[in-house]
């Protein structure tokens, strides 16, 4: 039988047992913080299991996409292991239990309708405790005795352990269905879960009877599919094995199972159709959490790659024989292939850059562990690899027990934190947090939210919610006005927008009878909306009636900034391309922050023409309007679906057009939204950065913040044009000659020598008259050429200017007194005993010269001691003091000389015995304190 019609027959046999078939969840589910990647078929219905959601239906099924990296030393050493892999699915919330799972397993695997193993072929465990469970399998199925075995709590229970280790929370035992194939051992197929207990404190008597029992299973594909296959290992099936043999032929070797190379190319597949997937929902290599899964994954495949003798990028080369193979379950795929395989491909080659010395390194380390008898790699060993060459500390554990060598996590925790750098292993929290929300989800389930059409509607309060976690409960009623903490307070319906797919929380007031409660902020927990702020005045108690009243005025600001997140959402796309996609996003008043993928900055003149389109697509005044409707049908329309967002069905979507194009705009989205387009005003990007690897990021504003942004420009360019003398089209080249002369400017002080009469370039003056846009890429021009943001260039320019000038006047003042030399210096010496004492001021030197001068002093002479000040302005003074070998071993010191030279001039500092340096603030004084110097020195020699 072939994967895809197992698959399929799954489905296909609990839709006729009355489950609902759902769509996967996506790969990393973002919205939830206790796991990086979907780990089972229940994720997705944690919420359902824990009665926290009102339930359109009580059964499910699904075939879930899921990633695990516990046991990733196992993948392609054994013939089960996977990083990636389907889990198939049925699970009852609080509807059949124990005996239909049982039944309908066992009907499904034996039916010739089915699968139509023989049952011969079938065993069964179970929990040690669980004889209700060993009855139903005995006595209604007719599974003998023999073929029913009684498993401890850490083989036959969810969670492991669970009712002698914990958590406390929901748990369960679980029944086993294992399947024997002639000549083959006994393979686990199926994994029963009867979730009928509430786990609280220490046994004995910790397991609570849950009211409402749950049942969630889990087949998975690939060794179902090899079990009926009847090949020897996971990758050897139909859907598997296509992948083993691009690998190989990419890798220009044979692949062969019993063979070091046949591991490598099984782990080669199972890693690059992981990173397929994951990339495919927008999660690109990176440092931390699901994004260094990721690259950790590529780098440990481009390893087995580089000991197959492999030297460039390769994996990419197996991306399109991954999507062919899973693209007739997961058509999306095919949409994303040459994006994928190309961020693939540029990972492949930052690492092939530092391999060789990265392996280099790892081996010597294990060299010289050899060498002193040592059996742990040093974990601050393993960070400095991870920082200077990138390789993965997983990786380097990896080859160390390939030696046999433990590794020092300790160790590189440590180092990692030293460095001010999160290490990239990976935590997981347990299903089952409990708090006063949980309580409240539990009774009320949801608030209705009437955002879209109004904002001001009367309702009633559920719940009162004070204090922090995790000591915040619910309370019957607020007594005091003003409170330290924010209380949250939830209402059966409201007109407030909880911060959710990047747009923020509504603010405004609920008001009652006596009381008026200011809102600060609005979050969703579930479906259920939190009002966070203060009670102003009055005493407000559950059960109340409010009037719920949003800022319309920032809503407002909002939906402006929401509706230009879609223009220009449209706009990259039709500029860059249609992997331009959204990769996260915020939305607030009059501002907006967009994140999406692109492998390159947006060039200026791009910026310009995507403002010129969101602009243009503002002025047609199209209509903006949103529709329910079911996910099919958005499809086909051609709604926006972004890749790794898992949609509910039926959808709302939000169309606006046709804008200036003649196109549309299309998206599902929950946000708040304009009317008409022409409702955003002015819309300005004010900067274009990169985030991380293939992530972009524009940030601009909507509305009088976008007009004041305008003016701002403009003036700033024209302010810049003045400062520099030239006409405003000219001013990038006259910040690049600017700079030029700075550093010429730098240059000359530091080596001693004259200022140069060539004249700067010649520059027109300012009287040219540039379109907003022409100003706006000038001056952003200018603001990179001065590695600042383009409001700032004139501030810059201004303190450049600035510097220029005192430079200037430090040349000036140092020619005029003459070039500077140690012979020079040595004319006006005083002579103490037999040491040569040298104070003086270099009018103009920089301090490198007046270090350079210093050492040439003391090549010169035996015994010398040196203190040379130059002033900065008006309003600083350096001073830099040297001493000779002899004076030093005459306990002489040059930091402890200058400190009362710096005192004299209101300043301070002080360095080592051979050189010190100094400071001060009172230019005026410095006569004065070169005579302090002199007398210092001497009481310092004769003493």
């Amino acid at each position: 039988m072939k994967t895809d019609e197992l698959r399929e027959k799954y489905l296909s046999f609990f839709e006729t047992k009355g489950h609902t078939r759902v769509a996967s969840d996506v790969l990393v589910p973002t919205w939830d913080p206790s796991v990086l990647f979907t780990p089972a078929g229940m994720n997705q219905f944690k919420d359902h299991f824990l009665g926290k959601v009102k339930l359109d239906f009580t059964r499910a099924t699904t075939c879930q996409k899921c990633m695990r990296t516990g046991d990733i030393d196992n993948v392609g050493r054994t013939p089960r292991h996977h990083t990636f892999f389907e889990m198939l699915g049925n699970f009852s919330f609080g509807d059949y239990f124990k005996d239909e799972a049982i039944h309908w397993a066992w009907e499904f695997l034996t039916d010739k309708k089915w699968l139509g193993l023989p049952p011969e072929t079938l065993s069964v465990t179970v929990y040690k405790d669980d004889q209700q469970a060993a009855d139903i399998w005995h006595e209604k199925i007719g599974v003998p005795t023999s073929r029913i075995s009684y498993e401890e709590e850490d083989e036959n229970f969810w969670p492991a352990s669970a009712p002698s280790q914990g958590p406390d929370g929901v748990c369960g035992p679980c029944s086993e269905i294992y399947y024997t194939a002639p000549g083959r051992e006994a393979l686990e197929i199926w994994n029963l879960v009867f979730t009928q207990f509430n786990r609280v404190g220490d046994p004995p008597d910790n397991l609570r009877p849950l009211p409402s029992k749950n049942i969630d299973t889990g087949m998975g594909l690939e060794r179902t599919a090899a079990a009926l296959q009847d090949v020897e290992t996971n990758f050897h099936i139909d859907i598997l094995m296509p992948i083993v043999q691009a690998a190989a032929e990419v890798c220009g070797v044979k692949y062969e199972y019993h063979s070091e190379n046949g591991r490598r190319l099984r782990r080669i597949t199972d890693h690059v159709r992981a990173c397929t997937f994951a990339v495919h929902e927008n999660v690109y290599p990176g440092a931390n959490k699901e994004k260094y899964v990721v690259k950790r994954l590529l780098r440990r495949a481009v390893l087995d790659g580089h000991q197959i003798g492999l030297r460039d990028p390769f994996l990419c080369k197996i991306v399109p024989t991954v999507v062919e193979m899973m693209a007739g379950t997961y058509p999306e795929l095919k949409e994303t292939t040459e994006r994928v395989a190309g961020v693939i491909e540029k990972e492949e080659a930052n690492f092939f850059a530092t391999i060789d010395g990265g392996l280099n390194r790892i081996e010597q380390s294990f060299d010289e562990m050899r060498k002193e008898n040592r059996t742990t790699v040093d974990g601050h060993v393993a960070a400095d690899l991870y920082q200077t060459f990138g390789v993965p500390p997983e990786l380097f554990e990896s080859l160390a027990a390939e030696h046999n060598l433990a590794f020092d996590w300790d160790g590189y925790e440590q180092a990692m934190l030293e460095h001010g750098e999160a290490s990239g292993k990976l935590t997981h929290t347990v299903m089952g947090s409990k708090g006063p929300i949980d309580s409240l989800k539990q009774v009320h389930h949801k608030t209705d939210f009437l955002g879209y059409d109004v904002t001001e509607a009367s309702a009633t309060v559920l719940g009162i919610i004070a204090g922090k976690a995790p000591n915040d409960h619910l309370c019957d009623k607020m007594e005091e006005i003003g409170h330290e903490d924010p209380v949250r307070i939830v209402l059966d319906k409201t007109p407030f927008y909880g911060e959710s797919g990047g747009q923020v929380g509504d603010v405004g007031k609920l008001m009652g009878a006596g009381f008026e409660f200011d809102v600060i902020d609005t979050q969703k927990d579930g479906e259920l909306f939190v009002h966070i702020g203060h009670l102003k005045s009055g005493v407000m108690s559950e059960g109340d009636t409010v009037q719920a009243a949003v800022d319309t005025g920032r809503r407002d600001a909002i939906r402006r900034a929401h509706s230009a997140t879609h223009l220009l959402h449209h706009a990259l796309r039709k500029h860059l391309g249609d992997h331009a996609q959204q990769q996260g996003s915020k939305v607030e008043a009059d501002w907006l922050r967009f994140d999406f993928t692109n492998l390159s900055p947006v060039t200026p003149e791009q910026l310009a023409a995507i403002t010129e389109d969101v602009t243009s697509d503002v002025a047609t005044a199209a209509e903006v309007k949103w529709e329910t409707l079911p996910l099919a049908e958005a499809r086909k329309q051609g709604a926006m679906m972004l890749f790794g967002e898992k949609y509910p069905d039926p959808v709302r979507m939000v169309s606006m057009g046709p804008l200036s194009a003649g196109t549309n705009s299309r998206e599902l989205c929950g946000g708040t939204h304009l009317t008409n387009t022409k409702q955003v005003g002015a819309f300005e990007i004010i900067s274009e950065e990169g985030v991380s690897a293939g992530t972009r990021r524009i940030v601009a504003l909507t509305g009088q913040r976008a007009e004041q942004q305008v003016v701002e420009t403009t003036t700033a360019l024209d302010k810049t044009a003045k400062l520099l003398s030239c006409a405003a089209s000219q001013v990038p080249e006259a910040v690049t000659a600017l700079l030029a002369e700075q550093r010429s400017l730098k240059k000359l002080l530091s080596s001693g020598g004259a200022a140069s009469d060539e004249p700067g370039p010649k520059l027109s003056s300012p009287t040219d008259q540039l379109s907003y846009q022409q100003a706006k890429i000038t001056l952003t021009e200018a603001g990179r050429l001065l590695s600042v943001a383009p409001l700032a260039v004139p501030e810059r320019v201004e303190s450049l200017l600035s510097e220029v000038e005192s430079m200037k006047r430090q040349l000036a003042e140092r020619d005029a007194a003459g070039p500077l030399s140690a012979d020079k210096l040595l004319e006006s010496a005083t002579k103490i005993g037999a040491t040569t004492v040298v104070v003086a001021e270099t009018p103009g030197a920089p301090q490198n010269l007046m270090r350079q001068l210093i050492d040439q002093l003391r090549a010169k002479e035996d015994s010398v001691a040196v203190l040379l000040a130059a002033r900065e302005g008006d309003e600083k003074v350096t001073l830099i003091a040297g001493i000779s070998k002899d004076l030093q071993q005459a306990k002489v010191s040059a930091g402890k000389w200058i400190g009362p030279v710096a005192k004299t001039l209101g300043g301070g500092g002080g360095g080592r015995p051979d050189m010190a340096q100094a400071g001060g603030k009172q230019p005026e004084k410095l006569p004065e304190a070169l005579e302090v110097a002199l007398k210092t020195i001497k009481e310092m020699i004769d003493a």
